[in-house]
């Protein structure tokens, strides 16, 4: 099924958003949601900078797949009928340089975070999203078609 441009634009500029709420699931199952900050690497993928000593890391470790929502709604007198993205796949190391200094680049404040050596660089590999963009703007995107023209 193709999808329409407007949908296409729609999903990518959330997806370039610079906070997101982090779904993954505990050592028992449960679903465990965190807020995180977002950049995105060359493609425009997610990058995420999180410590190891953190709950959604060591749900990471456990299992790598992980939901991440990305909301337009801010502001919206209605936000139900407003933007939201939610990113689907499995989570992986980043260890390039270059990366990080996307990453950094996006927010300056991580660098003493960054310095830390219990925080790591983490890249979101999507193999599917969920765009709800308002009342009848709802599509399910293969990973290949939304980052297909970067």
């Amino acid at each position: 099924m193709t999808v329409p441009a407007e949908i296409l634009a729609d999903a990518r500029a959330l997806a370039a958003g610079d906070r997101g709420a982090l779904a993954t699931l505990d050592r028992q199952g449960w679903p465990y949601v965190s807020l995180v900050l977002v950049a995105q690497d060359e493609r425009g993928l997610p990058l995420l900078l999180l410590s190891d000593l953190a709950e959604h890391t060591k749900n990471i470790r456990h299992d790598s797949r992980v939901s991440l929502l990305f909301d337009g709604t801010v502001g919206l007198t209605e936000p139900l009928a407003g933007p939201r993205l939610t990113l689907m796949g499995r989570v992986e190391r980043a260890p390039e340089p270059e990366a990080l200094e996307r990453y950094l680049g996006r927010h300056p404040s991580a660098q003493s975070w960054a310095a830390m050596r219990d925080f790591q660089l983490y890249r979101l590999r999507p193999n599917g999203a969920h765009l709800v963009a308002g009342f009848g703007r709802i599509a399910w995107i293969d990973a290949s078609t939304l980052w297909s023209l970067r």
